[in-house]
């Protein structure tokens, strides 16, 4: 056995359980931590601006790549609730991440001492556990548990909570036995899923909702393999799209009020059998209850049990891991396939795919300013099939959503459930430090982009490269389209006249903030586009500068201030405020071209 501090068994530890990439600022209370880490040399640490950028940096790494669990530091008081914002983004999301605080010591913690603040209580209900370490002997056994814990079930994030004079106590331990705790999976039974499958195969229009609990478990290629061997559609959900390429025969669209596609609705609504993977039955996805369930019976798999009838009671529960569902449901289905008893749902097959080549929305718009659906035309454009695209909420992301294309698991990385304005930049920066190698486009309105706009210097600062949309409509886009109800525009406007960019053109003057000159003066790149027609070339001007200078690129759009995107309240009645297509030509970029 080996005595040594505290902090220093808990930095071995990260890197054991494979954690090895921080996001955070030091502070007075965690600056023996720091020394632990500079001492060990094997963390790598990357200096946010604030503390909740810290917390999305470390979630876009979690979410970025199978395994990852990205580790956000900060001292006492502020920086934990700093992080509050980002925990909750991370266990909404079912995504692992651990974050430790700063403590007064542990004598002061009842003396209302400068900065101690009960953070365990304030972080329980967005973590799966928070824990202020009062004994030295504990830190160990904490963190292996953390872990444990992170990687169990539904996976989420932990807080652990240092207070100073404990991380500078000695403590007896040896890294070279340290193990890390079994992870904790339930696994359907085989009698579980031949009852799924039979009432699968019982249907003639069933359908498969593939859910985020698919790529948390790296089962997305399981998942195509049962989809192809029984011939039968896939729906994703937001949190689960790229599950199923979006141009793979089977992908039927995406379901919801706002964040689906016009084919994946009428899909759904012609079904008759779902059964639901992985996923939670959302209500941006499901709308009204009675609209979604009606006429058709529900299988539902997830890890966690009580999610089962936590929206609607299923008629066949399953507890189970969506990775082992997906391995025994694929065994089940090939055994039938051998035997000759699987039905032909080929007929089925091609009326979702007539939908999917029917059903559009129009894309090419030639309107100065630009109507936003013309941005994601030109981004299936310019941005291949690699390319990983983050965001988090908005007009932005719906839009997005609607007409962007996305061709494999952790491809699509959003904040779905919580939906913190501010997440997208930093979480782009997790996922660019996470894949170097791949081409990040994170996607922003401008009030989201604008939140945590101090973020782009880190990227700058450690030539993270990404490319930034923001589409600049100079409003609250999304919460003005839902005050129509209300027949009001309140407190909606970012507009004003900025006395310091006379320089801008006059479809610009008005809108306020000059990004550009935000962006580059925290040592970013940054393009503006005025014209629908310049798209394209700014994309590709993107993407040299961020190859030469390594740095985030801002590509602004300006849009038009007032643009409503289409959403409804039930699935079977979205409003479509703008045109639909008619040809080919309305919708260019469309998976399957519209047939004239």
């Amino acid at each position: 056995m080996s005595k040594m501090r505290t902090v220093d068994a808990a930095v071995a530890i990260l890197e054991k359980e494979g954690a090895i990439e921080a996001f955070g600022l030091p502070g007075a209370a965690i600056n023996p931590f720091y020394s632990a880490m500079r001492a060990h040399g094997g963390i790598r640490h990357t200096l946010a601006r604030h503390v909740e950028g810290a917390s999305h940096m470390a979630d876009g790494f979690s979410r970025a790549k199978d395994g990852n669990i990205g580790i956000c530091i900060g001292t006492s008081g502020p920086a934990g609730t700093d992080m509050i914002t980002g925990l909750y983004a991370a266990w909404a999301d079912s995504i692992p991440m651990l974050c430790i605080t700063g403590q007064a010591p542990v004598a002061k913690l009842h003396k209302e001492d400068f900065q101690a603040v009960d953070i365990e209580s304030i972080a329980k209900p967005v973590t799966k556990m928070a824990m202020t370490i009062l004994e030295p002997g504990q830190v160990p056994g904490a963190f292996q548990k953390a872990f444990q814990l992170m990687r169990s079930g539904r996976p989420g994030p932990v807080l652990l909570d240092l207070p100073i004079d404990v991380q500078m106590a000695e403590i007896e331990f040896d890294i070279d036995t340290y193990e890390p705790l079994p992870v904790e999976k339930p696994k359907a039974s085989r009698k579980q899923l031949e009852k799924a499958l039979d009432m699968l195969l019982a249907a003639k229009h069933p359908l498969i909702v593939a859910g985020g609990g698919i790529i948390n478990a790296g089962a997305s290629a399981q998942l195509v393999e049962l989809a192809e061997t029984l011939n039968v559609p896939v729906i994703p959900t937001l949190m689960g799209w790229g599950t199923i390429p979006d141009d793979h025969q089977l992908m039927a669209g995406m379901v919801g009020l706002q964040t689906s596609h016009r084919y994946g609705n009428e899909n759904y609504l012609q079904s008759d059998f779902v059964i639901g993977i992985g996923n939670r039955w959302a209500n941006r996805h499901t709308g009204g209850l009675e609209t979604y369930t009606a006429g058709r019976k529900f299988v539902h798999i997830d890890i966690e049990p009580t999610q089962i009838g936590r929206v609607f009671s299923p008629d066949l529960g399953i507890a189970s891991d969506a990775g082992a569902a997906l391995a025994g449901l694929v065994e089940l289905a090939k055994e039938r396939a051998a035997a000759g008893s699987l039905p032909d749902y080929s007929a089925w097959v091609a009326e979702c795919q007539d939908r999917k080549a029917s059903l559009h929305r129009k894309t090419h718009f030639e309107n100065i300013p630009i109507k936003p659906q013309r941005v994601y035309e030109e981004m299936n454009k310019s941005f291949g099939r690699d390319t990983t695209y983050v965001s988090t909420i908005g007009l932005s992301q719906i839009a997005g959503a609607q007409m962007l294309h996305v061709f494999g698991p952790r491809k699509w990385i959003n904040a779905g459930q919580a939906g913190p304005l501010g997440w997208t930049a930093p979480a782009a920066l997790g996922v660019a430090r996470s894949n170097p190698d791949q081409t990040v486009v994170a996607l922003s309105g401008d009030y989201d982009f604008q939140f945590m706009i101090e973020e782009l210097a880190v990227g700058a600062q450690f030539n993270l490269p990404y490319i930034h949309v923001v589409v600049n409509n100079s409003y609250l886009g999304l919460i003005r389209q839902s005050q129509r109800g209300f027949k009001m525009e309140q407190n909606v406007s970012l507009a004003f006249e900025n006395i310091n960019s006379s320089h801008l053109s006059e479809e610009t003057r008005g809108y306020g903030v000059d990004h550009l000159k935000v962006a580059e003066g925290l040592g970013c790149k940054a393009v503006r586009v005025e014209d629908p027609n310049d798209l394209g070339a700014a994309f590709d001007k993107a993407k040299a500068l961020m190859g030469e200078f390594q740095v985030p690129v801002v590509v602004e759009v300006i849009l038009e201030k007032v643009t409503n995107i289409s959403m409804g309240v039930e699935i079977n009645a979205v409003n479509e405020f703008e045109e639909l297509a008619e040809s080919a030509a309305d919708a260019p970029t469309a998976i399957l071209a519209l047939q004239a």
